[in-house]
C-alpha cells in the first residue's frame, strides 16, 4: 500500500462490504473520479495521467454555473475593486439563473451566440446600459476561460457595444450648483463640494477618512485606479470641511453620522435631485465638471491630471469630446480675445 503515497492527490476510502471484508478504493481528489482497485497496476497511473490531461469538463467545470463559480475564485476577480467584485457577483448570478445547466461543450455550437444575444435584446429593452454591463461580465468570463484553456470558444467575442454613453452638455451649470446647495438635503452638499472642487470619484469620497485632510491638502489612494493624488482644498469645500465635525474615521456622513453605504448613498441623491429639480445630470458629471471648469480656469491638461487621477490621454478625451467643445464660455472667451486683439 505505499505504493499509492508516490502518487499526490489520491483519496483513499474503507468501506465495509456485507460480507464484513474491508475493501479499499481509491478516487482522484480533485474530481472523486474512481481509479482502478490495484495502485500497482500500471492501469492506476494511467488513469491518473489521463486525468491530469482531461477537458476542464472532468475536473469539475461542466457548466457555466461551474465555470462563473471559477472565474470568482480566479486572480482576476480578486483583482476587481470591492464595488467591482459586488457587481460581477450580481450579473453573474443572473448568468447562472439563465443559462447556470449549458453544458461547456455548447459554447462550441454556433447557435449559442444567437441565444445569448436574444437575452441582451430581451434586457434592452428595460434597459440598455444595464444589458451592457452584464454582457461586459458575461463576455469577460468566457474571454477569461478560452484564455486559461477551460473552453476552446468565446461565443461573445466581438459581439459589439448596445449602449454608448453620450454625456454631451451634462456638465453642472454655477445656476445647478447654486440651487443644490441651497436646497439639497444637507447630507449631500458636502460629497457634492468634494466632487466638484477635486473631481473625484464617489467611491474616494465616500471612503475618504479624515486623516486624508491635514488643512490644505487630501491625500489619496483612488479605488479604482490606484492612483496617488494630492490635492490643494480652497474655496466653498474648505470652508465647508473646516467646519465640518469630526465625528468619526470618515469625513463623509449620512444624516444619522453613520459611514454611507454606496446604494444608500444612490438612493439619497436621486430623491434630493428630484427635490430640488435637477434633471439629467449625475453625481458622476461633477467630476467632468470639475475638469471642465478646471480648464476654463487655466489649467494645463497636466495639471487637471494631477488633481484628479485621470490619464493625461482622459482629460484630453473629456476636454474634447464631451465638455469644452460644447461649453459656450469657450467660444465667448475666444471671441473676447479676438476682440481685444483685432476689434476697432
Amino acid at each position: 500500500m505505499r505504493v499509492v503515497t508516490r502518487f499526490k492527490g489520491i483519496k483513499k476510502v474503507n468501506k465495509r462490504l456485507a460480507s464484513g471484508e474491508i475493501k479499499i478504493y481509491y478516487f482522484h481528489r480533485e474530481t472523486m473520479t474512481r481509479l482502478p482497485d490495484d495502485p500497482t497496476d500500471p492501469a492506476f497511473r494511467d488513469a491518473i495521467k489521463a486525468i491530469a490531461s482531461a477537458p476542464a469538463t472532468v475536473k469539475g467545470i461542466s457548466n457555466l454555473t461551474n465555470l462563473a463559480d471559477s472565474f470568482r475564485d480566479s486572480s482576476e476577480f480578486d483583482s476587481l475593486s470591492e464595488r467591482s467584485r459586488k457587481d460581477y457577483v450580481r450579473y453573474l448570478d443572473k448568468v447562472k439563473e439563465k443559462f447556470g445547466t449549458m453544458p461547456i461543450e455548447a459554447l462550441a455550437d454556433r447557435r449559442c451566440r444567437q441565444d445569448f444575444l436574444a437575452w441582451r435584446d430581451a434586457l434592452a429593452k428595460k434597459s440598455p446600459r444595464t444589458a451592457e454591463y452584464q454582457f461586459m461580465v458575461f463576455a469577460r468570463v468566457l474571454s477569461w476561460s478560452k484564455h486559461r484553456g477551460i473552453t476552446n470558444d468565446n461565443p461573445l467575442e466581438k459581439i459589439g457595444k448596445l449602449y454608448t454613453s453620450d454625456r454631451k452638455d451634462k456638465v453642472w451649470s454655477r445656476d445647478d450648483e447654486a440651487r443644490f446647495i441651497k436646497d439639497a438635503p444637507p447630507s449631500l452638499i458636502l460629497p457634492f463640494l468634494f466632487a466638484i472642487w477635486t473631481g473625484q470619484r464617489q467611491g474616494d469620497i465616500l471612503r475618504m477618512p479624515w486623516s486624508a485632510y491635514d488643512g490644505k491638502s487630501i491625500r489619496l489612494q483612488q479605488g479604482k485606479t490606484g492612483a496617488r493624488v494630492v490635492v490643494p482644498v480652497a474655496g466653498r469645500l474648505k470652508e465647508a470641511l473646516d467646519a465640518t465635525p469630526r465625528n468619526g474615521i470618515q469625513i463623509v456622513l449620512n444624516a444619522h453620522g453613520r459611514p454611507w453605504t454606496s446604494d444608500g448613498f444612490k438612493s439619497v441623491w436621486r430623491r434630493g435631485c428630484a427635490k430640488v429639480g435637477i434633471e439629467g445630470l449625475t453625481f458622476h458629471d461633477l467630476r467632468g465638471t470639475a475638469v471642465t471648469r478646471l480648464a476654463l480656469s487655466g489649467a494645463t491638461e497636466s495639471e487637471i491630471a494631477t488633481i484628479t487621477g485621470l490619464s493625461g490621454n482622459s482629460v484630453r478625451q473629456i476636454l474634447d469630446s464631451h465638455y469644452l467643445s460644447r461649453d459656450p464660455a469657450l467660444a465667448e472667451n475666444g471671441i473676447a480675445k479676438l476682440n481685444r486683439t483685432f476689434g476697432e
